[in-house]
């Protein structure tokens, strides 16, 4: 068994020491393994590191559902990416909070040229899914890498359509790979595995609990190169994605919409903010 690896798994599984956290961690103690082999005396001596925290590194819990967690990715051919490896997505890494690992499956470089994430509200009118659909179509025949949630509306749609349109096509997860939620975007998911694939910082049998989406969202914008708001309203996780993107120092783009719609609100917002660039086509991200 890949000891590193468990150690890897085990670190972040610990609960609430975060990512941010985990990095400073592993700075300071040379290492993931020296993090667990590490006296509770010279624990005790990092600065925000509290007895909670210690004991949880010090419980053979953790280290034993890594070992668990390790069976099921060799099982189910999933590929986990520690922050310091090559293959974790080097745009994501020089994000202060970007996850300490990640489990990947499927088989597209996930450092490619250029990456762009598209967003929208689930609830997608028929303008906003065409709109998406043109959109995606004028990248083919590129090295464009389309990210997305793999959730209801634009997240579908920008799957599908890069599917169509010969592009790979990485959908972030909320939950485990043990599962593919919503259920009906199997489909989908399943051609994506070998075109692009899926990726998720958490471990099987996590569940679409309502609070993992934000985190989702964060490698969405992190892991590219710009971030496309198609629909949104006022409010909702692809603002999120998108403020995100910004406080990231990435590029934001927004398809205007009118006044009065609804599922506009949102891009109309990023616009008059002056946060999100203004397009009609995908030249003006080329």
């Amino acid at each position: 068994m890949n000891s590193d690896l468990q150690y890897q798994i085990a670190l972040k599984l610990v609960p609430k020491i975060g990512d941010i956290h985990a990095k400073k961690l592993i700075a300071y103690c040379g290492g993931v393994e020296a993090i667990f082999k590490e006296t509770s005396k010279n624990l005790q001596k990092i600065p925000q590191i509290g007895n909670v925290l210690i004991r949880s590194l010090k419980s053979a819990e953790v280290m034993s559902r890594a070992e668990k967690e390790i069976k099921f990715i060799e099982k189910h051919n999933i590929k986990p990416l520690f922050f310091l490896d090559e293959d974790y997505p080097q745009r994501l890494k020089n994000c202060d909070d970007g996850p300490i690992l990640l489990y990947y499956k499927g088989n597209t470089d996930l450092n490619t040229a250029q990456v762009l994430s598209i967003v929208g509200t689930r609830q997608a009118s028929e303008q906003g899914t065409e709109i998406c659909d043109e959109i995606i179509s004028q990248f083919k025949d590129t090295n464009t890498l389309i990210v997305s949630g793999l959730a209801y509306g634009i997240d579908a749609c920008s799957h599908k359509s890069a599917l169509v349109n010969g592009l790979n096509t990485v959908g972030v997860l909320g939950h485990g790979l043990d599962r593919i939620y919503p259920a009906e975007h199997r489909k989908y998911a399943e051609k994506m595995v070998s075109q692009g694939g899926l990726l998720t910082e958490f471990v099987s049998g996590s569940k679409p609990n309502r609070e993992n989406f934000p985190m989702r969202n964060r490698i969405v914008a992190g892991m590219s190169d710009a971030t496309l708001v198609v629909e949104s309203k006022a409010r909702g996780g692809s603002l999120i994605t998108a403020f995100l993107a910004i406080d990231y120092n990435r590029d934001v783009f927004a398809i205007p919409g009118r006044p009065k719609d609804k599922n506009s609100a949102g891009c109309n917002m990023l616009i008059k903010r002056n946060v999100a660039h203004l397009i009609n086509n995908a030249n003006d991200i080329k």
